[in-house]
């Protein structure tokens, strides 16, 4: 009788003994999936957060813009034909630019493109020039056409580029070096008297040599890119007058700049603060 209650006592040990450890591993296998959820959720909190951050930088930009418009109180725009648009504000420092233009030359301006052609040919010609009549800026839409009388660049029949040249083609230089992506064309041009020496043997031989002199002149004085420059000669086949005259074949001598800027650079001209 005595062994018998002392096997139920052992059974019943071992049993609770088994109980025990069970509960043990649940709780071990609850832990577990307690932190493997808790690690997610923190995965999830730092995924979100970056989001949150992402977000109000994108709002604190989008503010930025909006501010930045805000100072802008004349940001309106207007059509300049089919070319481009032109801000308000533009249009305020041109006018101030044509109150300077010769009022024969202002009333000949039809359109508001004929204004902006105006205003931006008066700011290059008084950029680069100092010498009145001997230089001329005009600009055909996009095109800006400087000519240049032969007598500031050459002496009489010569293709050599004279000293008294380097101012304007100095200030040239800078106006062409200030936008890389400007192309820039030099041609050459001569009145209509034949021309025959050692060194130049026609009218389009001497035209294609200024060109090529004052090109050389820009790239090795003035720091221009060669990339950038063009060098052509028209003889007299493309005269400004009929060569009829002393003053008239005068004219037709010269060399011609025509710059081809970038469109966005272009209107840029005219919204600068010495306008």
């Amino acid at each position: 009788m005595r062994k018998a209650s002392i096997t139920g006592l052992l059974v019943l040990g071992l049993l609770s003994s088994c109980v025990s450890k069970k509960k043990y591993v649940a709780l071990e296998d609850n832990l577990a999936q307690t932190k493997s959820a808790l690690t997610k959720t923190q995965v999830e909190k730092e995924e979100l957060e970056g989001k949150m951050a992402k977000i109000e930088a994108r709002v604190a930009e989008y503010n930025d813009k909006i501010n930045s418009l805000k100072e802008i109180n004349d940001s309106q725009f207007t059509t300049v034909e089919d070319v481009a648009v032109m801000s308000n504000n533009t249009k305020a420092k041109m006018r101030k630019t044509l109150e300077r233009v010769d009022p024969a030359k202002l009333a000949n301006a039809k359109t508001l493109q004929d204004s902006m052609n105006l205003a931006v040919s008066y700011k290059l010609k008084q950029s680069i020039s100092d010498e009145g009549e001997d230089v001329d800026v005009s600009i055909d839409k996009t095109v800006v056409m400087i000519n240049i009388s032969d007598e500031l660049l050459f002496n009489t029949a010569s293709y050599r580029v004279s000293d008294k040249a380097d101012n304007i083609l100095g200030k040239l230089a800078e106006v062409i070096k200030s936008e890389p992506s400007m192309e820039v064309m030099v041609e050459g041009h001569t009145d209509s008297r034949p021309i025959s020496t050692p060194m130049v043997s026609d009218n389009w031989d001497l035209s294609v040599k200024r060109a090529t002199s004052v090109v050389r002149k820009l790239q090795n004085d003035f720091g221009v890119e060669p990339s950038q420059l063009i060098a052509a000669g028209r003889s007299s086949y493309l005269p400004l007058v009929e060569n009829d005259s002393k003053e008239h074949m005068a004219q037709n001598r010269r060399t011609k700049i025509v710059i081809l800027p970038n469109l966005d650079k272009f209107f840029a001209l005219l919204d600068t603060e010495n306008l």
